[in-house]
């Protein structure tokens, strides 16, 4: 097949489906009420078999068993980059979790020559020109070599690396995440202010980050991805305890300064769900302030990406400019 080799493909497909999920997503598999079965948080017609891995979504009629499978099948990925992805990540066969599993080593996927694709990819999604820039000098912006994703980097007190969050920057389906496996979410992505700050910003993922920097136009505060967030499926009940964010519990750790946190999540159920549990676990100790955007369903990265649209403007004679 064109872009890929058969063993690529082989290799590929050596992972299950279930593999995949428990090592990427452990959050987002809960459970079903059939012994020995799983199903998605989000999605409970997806049942995942817990001993062979075969999957079925009944409401889409879709199954598999491969991780490969779930990819093309579930996140609407490309074939071919559904491979390579599945190549960088994960080159050898990862054993199943009844099998002693070897901690990975954290190791940053090598660096294009140069950032084209990412900034095509970011600036499409309105983020400023200048902020990339920003971040791309900064060591914590770049596009990997093979696979063009964009890895938004997270680094320790030393500029040591520590964590990394891939995103793939085809605009065709959805879109690829996936955490660097060794990451440390300790030190999740991050963006400092400009000279002194007693404030930070949250946000559910990295490119929202940028994307609010880009709309306020002021580096005023620290602004820092959770690497996700917990939220129970919506009218479902909450099935397990519910923890602090570990990416903020160990930023405030290192910067007892803080004084303020504000809350800029998704204004949708699992990101107000989360809001409501960050504000109430931090209250009193910290000024909370709660910033969901104003409409719902939005994040700030879909805030941005309309502005950008908006700034398009026609000239008199109808001409795009």
């Amino acid at each position: 097949m064109s872009g890929v080799s058969r063993e690529q493909i082989d290799a590929a497909k050596q992972m299950t489906a279930l593999e995949f999920l428990q090592r990427y997503c452990p959050g987002e598999l809960v459970k079903a009420e059939s012994r020995g079965e799983f199903q998605l948080r989000a999605h409970d017609s997806f049942k995942i078999n817990g001993t062979t891995s075969k999957f079925h979504w009944k409401s889409r009629d879709i199954g598999g068993r491969s991780a490969l499978d779930y990819l093309v099948k579930v996140e609407g990925m490309e074939f071919v980059e559904a491979v390579l992805a599945l190549c960088e990540e994960s080159p050898h066969y990862i054993p199943s979790p009844s099998q002693p599993e070897p901690e990975k080593e954290f190791v940053l996927p090598p660096a294009a020559e140069n950032n084209r694709r990412v900034f095509a990819y970011l600036l499409k999604r309105g983020i400023s020109r200048a902020v990339i820039e920003a971040c791309v000098r900064a060591g914590i912006l770049y596009e990997s070599a093979d696979y063009h994703n964009a890895v938004f980097v997270g680094k320790d007190e030393n500029g040591v690396p520590q964590y990394a969050f891939l995103r793939g920057t085809y605009t065709r389906g959805k879109p690829f995440k996936m955490e660097v496996p060794g990451s440390d979410k300790q030190f999740c992505f991050r963006l400092p202010p400009k000279g002194e700050s007693q404030r930070v910003a949250v946000y559910e993922a990295a490119i929202e980050t940028l994307a609010h920097l880009t709309l306020e136009g002021r580096a005023d505060k620290w602004r820092l991805s959770l690497g996700g967030i917990y939220a129970p499926e919506e009218g479902k009940p909450v099935r397990r305890e519910r923890k602090n964010p570990l990416a903020l519990d160990a930023f405030l750790e290192r910067h007892p300064e803080i004084e303020e946190i504000e809350i800029c999540l998704n204004n949708d159920f699992a990101g107000r769900w989360a809001a409501a549990h960050i504000e109430k676990a931090y209250q009193g100790r910290y000024r909370m302030v709660k910033s969901l955007p104003q409409r719902e369903g939005y994040d700030y990265g879909d805030l941005a990406k309309e502005k950008q649209e908006e700034r398009v403007t026609y000239s008199p004679e109808g001409g795009c400019r």
